[in-house]
C-alpha cells in the first residue's frame, strides 16, 4: 500500500484589537497583492510558533506584544499552510510597517473588516473567521 504523504508549512499571527478595532495589514506579494491580513508569517526552522507570532507582528507592525490564548488552528485547503492564531496584547512599540512588505497597516471596525471579506478583499476564511470570534467574544462580555 503507498502512502500519501502531503507537506505543509505551519504560518502563526496574532490578532490585535484596541478600542474596538483591529490592526490588519495590507499585503504586498505577489500572490496575495492588495489583500488584508493580520499579523502572520511563517515559522522558521529553530522557532517555535509562538516565538513566529510575536515576532511577525513586530516585524510587520512595530508593536511588540504578549501573547494571550490560541484563538483557532486552521488549513483553508488540503495542501495550504496550517494556520496558528492567537490573541495578543500591545506591551510595547508604535505603529511602523516595512513599505517593502506591506502597502498599508490600519485599525479597522469589524464592519470594515465585514465589507472587505463581502468584497473578497481578505486574505483568507481564517482571517476572518479570527476576527469574528473576537467580535462576537467582545459584544457578549460588553452586554
Amino acid at each position: 500500500m503507498n502512502k500519501v504523504v502531503i507537506y505543509v508549512y505551519v504560518v502563526a499571527g496574532c490578532v490585535l484589537m484596541r478600542n474596538g478595532k483591529f490592526l490588519m495589514v495590507q499585503e504586498k506579494k505577489t500572490h496575495a497583492y492588495g489583500l488584508w491580513n493580520v499579523t502572520a508569517g511563517k515559522v522558521d526552522k529553530g522557532e517555535t510558533i509562538k516565538q513566529t507570532a510575536i515576532r511577525e507582528t513586530q516585524e510587520e507592525s512595530g508593536y511588540k506584544v504578549r501573547l494571550g490564548e490560541l484563538i483557532d488552528i486552521y488549513q483553508d485547503y488540503d495542501e495550504g499552510p496550517v494556520v496558528h492564531h492567537f490573541r495578543a496584547k500591545i506591551i510595547g512599540g508604535e505603529l511602523n510597517f516595512p513599505t517593502s512588505e506591506l502597502l498599508d497597516v490600519k485599525w479597522m471596525t469589524y464592519q470594515e473588516i465585514e465589507i472587505l471579506n463581502n468584497q473578497g478583499k481578505i486574505r483568507s476564511k481564517c482571517v476572518f473567521a479570527s476576527i469574528k470570534k473576537l467580535q462576537l467574544e467582545n459584544n457578549i462580555n460588553n452586554v
